[in-house]
């Protein structure tokens, strides 16, 4: 017996002595670890889904300026993406082309999620178009259509429409003065280099072109205040003009008043030697104008309702669905119904003009009664 309890002694000890030294990496974690491990990818997790959450949408809007109408449209754009809760970057290209395209490389530079623009020029925009395109960044146009290139999408009046409405009031008038269709019509018309001022012709044309005995002279303007006077001034002192069809009255009702009065023949409906006006926009001035009975019609288009529109369509733009042809229908919009149709500039989609006359030039709901 006195030699085994050493023996066994010896082994205890040696078993203490092997688990002492044994590496730790042996030893299994224990659960408080795993749980702590687990709890710091989820918070991980939560923190990138809330940053996602947070990104907002950046439109860059380019204006081509911002006198009569272009400043509604530009603030119809800002609505209509404060409504889906976007933020909007906006510039004013004050006329200038070459303006517009650097504004457009700035909206690129700032990586934004889509851009939108008036052009200044339908086919210089072009350049601007390809490099967004280039960088995956949808394109869209309010107003006016670009030439010479295709874009997601261009909402704007149904120019076409709008020339139509016009002509159809000029006819009336001038059939109403001398028993039947007939007369001398100045047309001033807006940049010819834009489908707008194409449009706009082509409809109060495409009417006239069916009484001959109602002639056109037609006078170029850029959109020009100063053109559209002196073209009155030049042409109504040596011509019996009866009508004048303005493609802008935003541009052209005051100074063609002025260029009227300084003939001697500024008159009232009614009056002899009344002079009748018609024209595209229908803006503040011309809406008085109509209500004091020196202008006769005017096809209202409905600027303030562009942006909020065409929100739609970039949002659709930027989830992947597709936009489709066809007509549109809103309720009580003055816009309805529209058509959606495609070109070889991109979709389009045309908003309908009201025709206006002293009937209903005091309507609230036309945006040149809006205006301030």
């Amino acid at each position: 017996m006195k030699r085994v309890i050493p023996v066994f002694s010896m082994l205890v000890v040696l078993t203490m002595i092997i688990a002492a030294c044994a590496p730790a990496a042996t030893q299994p974690p224990s659960e408080p670890q795993v749980e702590i491990r687990e709890k710091t990818v989820v918070v991980e997790k939560t923190v990138v889904v809330k940053e996602e959450a947070e990104k907002k949408i950046t439109i860059g809007y380019g204006a081509p300026e911002l006198s009569g109408g272009q400043g509604v449209i530009m603030n119809g754009m800002v609505t209509g993406a404060q409504q889906k809760n976007w933020a909007v970057v906006t510039t004013n290209a004050n006329f200038d082309a070459s303006a517009q395209a650097n504004q457009i490389d700035y909206f690129i530079s700032l990586g934004v999620d889509a851009i939108v623009v008036v052009p200044v020029d339908s086919q210089a925009i072009c350049s601007s178009v390809r490099k967004a395109k280039g960088v995956g960044i949808p394109f869209f146009t309010i107003d006016r259509a670009p030439i010479g290139c295709e874009i997601d999408m261009t909402v704007q009046s149904d120019n076409y429409l709008a020339g139509k409405q016009a002509g159809e009031a000029m006819v009336k008038l001038l059939t109403e003065k001398y028993g039947e269709p007939k007369g001398l019509v100045l047309e001033l018309q807006g940049d010819l280099g834009q489908n707008v001022a194409q449009l706009r012709g082509a409809g109060f044309n495409d009417v006239l072109k069916n009484y001959p005995n109602i002639k056109i002279i037609a006078k170029p303007t850029e959109w020009k205040a100063e053109k559209f006077s002196q073209a009155t001034l030049d042409v109504v002192s040596t011509e019996p003009i009866d009508g004048i069809y303005m493609h802008s009255d935003c541009v052209g009702v005051k100074v063609v008043l002025s260029a009227l009065e300084q003939l001697g023949k500024k008159f009232k409906a009614g009056e002899e030697g009344h002079i009748f006006l018609t024209g595209v926009d229908a803006c503040p001035d011309m809406l008085q104008a109509i209500r004091d009975g020196y202008a006769d019609q005017a096809s209202s288009q409905p600027l303030p309702d562009f942006g909020v529109v065409i929100a739609d369509y970039i949002e659709k733009t930027l989830k992947g669905e597709a936009i489709t042809e066809g007509q549109v229908i809103k309720e009580g919009a003055l816009w309805s119904p529209a058509n959606i149709v495609k070109s070889e500039t991109g979709f389009m989609m045309n908003l309908a003009t009201t025709s206006v006359s002293k009937e209903n030039a005091a309507d609230p709901a036309l945006w040149g009664n809006q205006a301030k």
